[in-house]
């Protein structure tokens, strides 16, 4: 064979190789090595008592949990580089007193698919209406629902999120373009690097908020899904006028979030007027991590 064709041929062997490196794997106990005992001990108990539920959507695999009892029911919506379980320390502490149901977000990439999957997990549930807690994407798609599926809500929580905005996708545009051809463990790598340079600061350089990011972007979470969850980000819709609709709303808030900057804190307070606001000071991003039983508290007295 030529030699020309042949070192093409090994270049691109090498280039598909480089390519489709696998993500590394981290053992939990490497992960969660600096993590309180006690804490990873919580989380390792909640995973063997409640083994995620699956559930097939238009075709689409959802994991989700459910739990507790009570006459109303909260449904938790984590963010973009969440899971059903990283709300475990609020949703143990309220299960004695709410029924409560909390997702995983496959691969989808519109809020359109994201609340149908949502509703039929409710309805296979049979639960009628909800108290949502949204945190990041999770309070945008809170948000989401609020416009689309009122009569499905009762109170609604949106925390350390946005409103719909420009300003995400115009700041992202070139990073958007590109992310459906990066491999997945440059992706992975990104997601890395915020974790430890503006997350892990922010949040007190709390160990458990670092360990549990690190555990999605090394195994529990793929490219695939981070592509959705962008694409959900960055959809546009507009928002409720939750005063007319008489849903009571709270907004939690970190004065230090790295992740949502002050220009889309103040307009969410603007585009929802009549919230109560709690704004936390210090804690970053991810305070139902870091700061569980103050963060479960705010949660309760509004509830009630």
């Amino acid at each position: 064979m030529n030699r020309k064709y042949l070192t093409l041929i090994l270049l691109f062997i090498i280039l598909i190789t480089i390519y489709f490196f696998p993500v590394p794997s981290i053992p939990f106990e490497q992960l969660y090595a600096k993590v309180d005992a006690k804490q990873t001990a919580s989380l390792q108990n909640f995973r063997q008592t409640y083994p995620p539920k699956q559930i097939e959507v238009k075709g689409v695999k959802w994991e989700y949990v459910s739990l507790g009892a009570g006459k109303e029911t909260i449904l938790f919506l984590h963010g973009m580089t969440g899971a059903h379980d990283i709300w475990w320390q609020p949703m143990s502490a309220l299960q004695d007193r709410y029924r409560i149901i909390s997702v995983t977000y496959p691969a989808v990439d519109r809020l359109e698919d994201l609340s149908d999957g949502v509703l039929k997990i409710l309805d296979t549930e049979k639960v009628d209406k909800v108290n949502i807690v949204g945190s990041s994407l999770g309070g945008y798609f809170a948000q989401y629902l609020v416009a689309t599926q009122p009569q499905r809500i009762q109170r609604a929580v949106f925390a350390n999120t946005f409103p719909p905005n420009e300003i995400i996708a115009e700041k992202n545009r070139t990073i958007g373009m590109l992310l459906p051809y990066l491999p997945e463990w440059l992706v992975m790598n990104v997601l890395d690097g915020s974790f430890r340079d503006s997350v892990y600061p922010a949040s007190g350089k709390s160990e458990l908020t670092l360990a549990f990011l690190m555990e999605q972007s090394h195994g529990k979470m793929s490219k695939a899904q981070v592509l959705g969850r962008y694409r959900c980000v960055v959809q546009p819709f507009a928002a409720a006028d939750a005063a007319k609709l008489n849903i009571p709303i709270l907004i939690i808030e970190s004065d230090n979030d790295p992740l949502v900057e002050l220009v889309l804190r103040e307009r969410l307070k603007a585009t929802y007027p009549n919230a109560k606001v709690h704004t936390l000071h210090n804690v970053g991003h991810f305070p139902y991590l870091n700061m569980p039983e103050a963060y479960t508290k705010m949660l309760e007295d509004f509830l009630k």
